[in-house]
């Protein structure tokens, strides 16, 4: 028997509306014993995202490597369907995330500071750059601006905490609850916090439990209400968003290769009405950032507006040029020959929530969100997935020197366990860099003047087809 699945509507397989198809038990029925099933469309995209539809591409560099490092070797790969943020994140949002962190910690004025960007980043000693360091960041002129000088660490942090307050946002536009602009310090709204019964917020309205217990319950991750978590993006993400090939795509086939995020090998636009118009903001020569005042090339001195130039065939903004971004990864070399060749990723060190003795799940921590601790090595030796609870190194560096890393750091080389990849060319950087597939490198607690980021987020279910098109996916039971 075949089901069509119109759209990307989530039906219960075979099975009536609210019986089981295998044991004939009630769905939704406190008679029957409460066990709900919710029918679930698909995902809402959240604030800032557009929908990535996965598919297979040819991951690494394929034009003469300049640096000649040999590490963006070409490989085949399949990424599966995801979300990422339209634009980098402008100084206005980052704006807003310390805004939080400084009016909720009230009792815990390090969280402010610790999260605000290094605005040195601008300081050369050769250049007069100190109006940068004073004005880039907070004046109006700059809010829609790429946010610089954020390490990956406060670039991953951002993504929690937007993570919390989108959810937040759903809970209150769908009448579960009130805005609360009162939490402080620990009592803030958190997913994790408040799925396992420690926050209670300013609640309107809960769900109605149909177990046996009855009464009302918050809502579950089951319930289908609340966004997966945001999260920087993996590098073969990244490289697959700004590539985006679908524009060259032709009988399953993908017949032309792209060096850049667009069609050619010329950083000029060719359509007839804006022949000449640079395509990304980047160096074009030894001090020539912006060409001359009278005709300027891309325009942009240093960063320019998040929405300046044409989106790429995914509709993503600054996909080369402006600032280059963080990616999830941990570097090494040779990571496009040691990874997965579906949903490549190198930085994997598995967590687990923290449980009490007996069974518990942990009382949140002084900023409001449950802890998690990594699963142990003893944990990991009986899967058949995994041997070991952190899988960051290469292939070699776990036999090498008895599993220990491999790579003399501070003597020999600057690559650790905190050596995190960026993609993308700057502001500040030759044409070269604008090639998706070049990577380079940075310690996760530094940061750039030329360096900025923008999340991503799991797609969760099958393809969200074009309704328009009145596509149907089809599947056998």
């Amino acid at each position: 028997m075949f089901v069509a699945f119109i759209g990307a509507t989530s039906l219960l397989g075979s099975c009536s509306k609210d019986k089981s198809a295998t044991t004939g038990w009630n769905y939704n029925d406190k008679k029957w014993g409460g066990f709900e099933l919710h029918k679930y469309k698909e995902q809402e995209t959240g604030p800032n995202l557009v929908y990535i539809p996965g598919g297979a591409f040819t991951m690494g560099l394929m034009e003469q490597e300049v640096t000649y490092e040999n590490d963006a070797v070409p490989r085949k790969v399949t990424i599966n369907d995801f979300y990422m943020d339209e634009t980098e994140i402008a100084n206005a949002d980052y704006l807003e995330y310390i805004y939080w962190l400084h009016r909720v910690y009230t009792d815990l004025p390090q969280v402010y500071q610790q999260a605000l960007p290094d605005t040195l980043v601008w300081r050369d000693k050769l250049a007069f750059n100190e109006p940068f360091v004073k004005y880039y960041f907070r004046h109006p002129a700059y809010q829609f601006y790429p946010v610089v000088g954020v390490s990956w660490v406060q670039a991953s942090n951002y993504c929690q905490w937007r993570t919390d307050r989108v959810n937040e946002a759903i809970l209150i536009r769908d009448g579960y609850f009130k805005p609360n602009p009162q939490q402080t310090d620990n009592d803030n709204f958190n997913v994790d916090a408040y799925m396992s019964g420690q926050y209670e917020g300013l609640t309107k309205k809960n769900k109605k439990d149909l177990g046996p217990q009855g009464g009302n319950r918050k809502i579950q991750l089951q319930d289908g209400i609340m966004l997966p978590d945001y999260r920087l993006p993996t590098e073969a993400e990244w490289e697959y968003a700004a590539l985006a090939l679908q524009g060259n795509a032709k009988f399953e086939n993908v017949n032309d290769r792209r060096i850049y995020p667009w069609d050619g090998i010329s950083m000029r636009k060719n359509e007839t009405k804006y022949i000449g118009k640079m395509l990304a903001n980047f160096k074009r020569g030894n001090g020539d950032y912006a060409g001359i005042s009278e005709l300027p090339n891309d325009g942009g001195v240093i960063t320019t507006p998040v929405h300046s130039y044409w989106p790429n065939d995914f509709g993503l903004y600054g996909m080369a040029g402006n600032v280059s971004e963080w990616v999830l990864d941990v570097y090494r070399p040779m990571s496009h020959q040691d990874v997965s060749d579906f949903n490549p990723y190198r930085g994997n060190v598995y967590m687990k929530l923290k449980k009490t003795d007996d069974g518990y799940i942990a009382e949140k921590d002084s900023l409001g969100r449950i802890p998690y601790v990594p699963v142990t090595d003893e944990e990991s030796a009986n899967r058949r997935n995994y041997r070991t609870s952190d899988n960051i190194g290469s292939k070699d560096e776990m036999s090498y020197n008895n599993g220990q890393q491999g790579y003399d750091y501070g003597n020999t080389t600057l690559i650790n366990n905190k050596a995190r990849v960026y993609k993308g060319g700057s502001w500040a950087d030759r044409a070269f860099w604008n090639s998706p597939g070049s990577r380079r490198f940075l310690d996760e607690t530094q940061s750039s003047s030329q360096l900025g980021f923008r999340c991503a987020m799991i797609r969760v279910g099958g393809r969200k087809w074009d309704k328009d098109k009145k596509r149907k996916f089809t599947a056998g039971r």
